[in-house]
């Protein structure tokens, strides 16, 4: 059964050793465009946004998301962010795969490293986490991951 000691679950013998990191980011541009709007039909748009993060993971993040909104108060999103900068230390770029929604004021969404992403000392990472939205407009994120 895994146990965690300085950050670190351990795995069964012979595993990777998976890492937990958390840390933040904030918006730092949003550009999203209508690409189809008809009365009846869910609106759909595509959005290009700007993060900074801070914490385990720093450095700067460029997202493009195609988001579907079926109603005023509910939308749901896909997309891709690249984020270049370190992991606990570990410069380089990794791409991550993002599936979420936004209901009752808040973003919530849970990604996944993209396979052969990584680069420099962030070569070979794999992991998954998410994020949700907090009020002061920041977001908490999540990242475990084996390098």
């Amino acid at each position: 059964m895994p146990h965690e000691a300085s950050g670190r679950a351990a795995t069964t013998e012979g595993e990777a050793m998976t890492t937990k990191s958390k840390g933040t980011y904030q918006i730092t541009g949003w550009d999203e465009k209508p690409y189809s709007e008809k009365k009846g039909q869910a609106k759909l748009t595509a959005a290009h946004v700007t993060n900074t993060f801070s914490g385990d993971i720093e450095g700067e993040g460029k997202a493009e998301y195609l988001m579907a909104y079926p109603s005023e108060t509910y939308a749901t999103f896909v997309g891709l962010q690249q984020v270049v900068g370190s992991v606990k230390g570990r410069k380089g770029s990794f791409v991550l795969e993002v599936h979420g929604t936004f209901a009752n004021g808040q973003a919530k969404a849970d990604w996944t490293v993209v396979p052969e992403s990584g680069t420099e000392e962030l070569q070979g990472i794999k992991g998954e986490g998410g994020f949700v939205s907090t009020s002061d407009g920041g977001v908490d994120l999540t990242l475990d991951y084996t390098i």
